[in-house]
């Protein structure tokens, strides 16, 4: 079976690694001419992690992570650092933080020499959403046939705006900055984020003792701001420690900002033909519960799951792959689509804009039971891939 990934994000790699070793013949056509991931972390939850281990790169991911987050009080705290709410310490035993650029090695890493190509544009996915045209720094337009095509060309997917229904994006009305310190430390105990009045400001340690974070403000999604490190240490620099700490441990030039957008409303389908779209492409969502990521993940390990019967067979049967992509799509929204409004809620939480607000969302913090949190983080974090898809039990069954 012949499969074309098109992007080469977290989504797209750990997609093309399981189905080549699920024994598919996979292309990865990445526009970029070089790889440079965002220099920031990425928590990975327990439903990312068994992911992995159901791709065969759980071993690889648990060496280049670091698991100090679950040792360290964790929740939400306010500016003078009083405890807001605190998650019970199994809501975040499995939580395991990466640098992004490791993870994107790792994953680079386990693809099969040769399958990654640079610089090269997917121009279109026709109609059958099997052909897809391609350009290339070097060559000019070509055709390529493919029985499955991946969209996991991100929140911006050029492949999802060409579908009818595509609702576009919408802004949250908050951005973000982030960076990581160029040296260890000292986390004093805790993790986790602080909420203030339209902002956050939020923390996790990397394996060596570095610590990714980052800040949060409702601001317009195109403000000009001359210096972003500067505007950091003007909204955060008297909150409570570490954070004054964190800031003069990161170099300004590293830092960075976002807006944060997500999709505008649930898409209809995650597929057209014989393409289906993964990660951002599909679901893109708040970070607000720390799952963008994560669920990337889930929807390569999903796919592969139920494609993998599939490409077993030397012709890949029409009916079990009709039926493998079908339930791909059926799955995969019943369990992004509610995450993703959670986290848009969670989102609008954390920057209620009065004062009076903030009093509220505080007060309903302190009195809610960090068991029912628990449960709550517990049931998300929950997640088993599904069994695969018979060719032949389908195709008997459709006789």
């Amino acid at each position: 079976m012949r499969v074309a990934v098109v992007g080469a994000g977290i989504g797209g790699l750990c997609a093309a690694v399981g189905l080549q070793r699920a024994g598919s013949e996979v292309v990865v056509y990445e526009r970029a001419s070089q790889l440079k991931p965002i220099g920031s972390g990425l928590s990975v939850f327990p439903n990312g992690i068994t992911a992995l281990d159901s791709l065969g790169l759980g071993r690889q991911f648990r060496r280049i992570t670091a698991g100090d987050a679950a040792r360290l009080d964790a929740g939400q705290r306010r500016p003078d650092g009083g405890w807001l709410a605190r998650l019970p310490g199994d809501a975040v035993s499995g939580l395991r933080v990466v640098h992004r650029a490791e993870l994107h090695e790792m994953l680079v890493t386990a693809l099969q020499p040769g399958s990654l190509q640079l610089g090269t544009t997917v121009s279109e996915v026709r109609e059958d959403g099997g052909t897809v045209d391609i350009e290339g720094r070097d060559s000019g337009p070509v055709s390529e046939r493919f029985d499955v095509v991946v969209a996991a060309d991100g929140i911006n997917s050029a492949i999802r705006r060409s579908w009818p229904g595509d609702p576009g994006l919408r802004y949250s009305g908050y951005s973000s900055w982030r960076g990581v310190t160029r040296r260890p430390v000292d986390l004093l105990g805790a993790a986790g984020e602080t909420w203030g009045r339209g902002l956050r400001f939020g923390l996790a340690p990397l394996r060596d003792g570095r610590v990714y974070w980052f800040a949060v403000a409702t601001m317009p999604a195109d403000e000009k701001v001359d210096d972003e490190y500067a505007r950091v240490r003007d909204l955060f620099s008297t909150w409570h420690a570490p954070i004054p700490a964190l800031l003069d441990a990161t170099n300004p030039k590293d830092v960075f900002r976002h807006p944060i957008n997500d999709l505008a409303e649930p898409l209809p389908t995650f597929r057209r033909g014989s393409c289906v779209l993964l990660g951002d492409s599909a679901h893109a969502m708040t970070p607000d519960l720390g799952q963008g990521a994560n669920q990337a993940m889930e929807d390569a390990a999903t796919l592969t799951a139920l494609l993998a019967p599939v490409a077993r067979d030397e012709t890949p049967a029409a009916a079990a792959l009709d039926l493998a992509l079908a339930t791909y799509d059926r799955l995969r929204r019943e369990r992004t689509q509610p995450i993703a409004r959670r986290a848009r809620a969670l989102g609008a939480l954390a920057h209620v804009p009065s004062r009076a607000g903030v009093l509220f969302r505080n007060a309903v913090m302190r009195v809610t039971p960090p068991s029912a949190l628990g449960k709550q983080a517990t049931t998300m974090q929950t997640w088993l891939p599904p069994s695969g898809v018979s060719a032949r039990t389908v195709t008997t069954s459709t006789r």
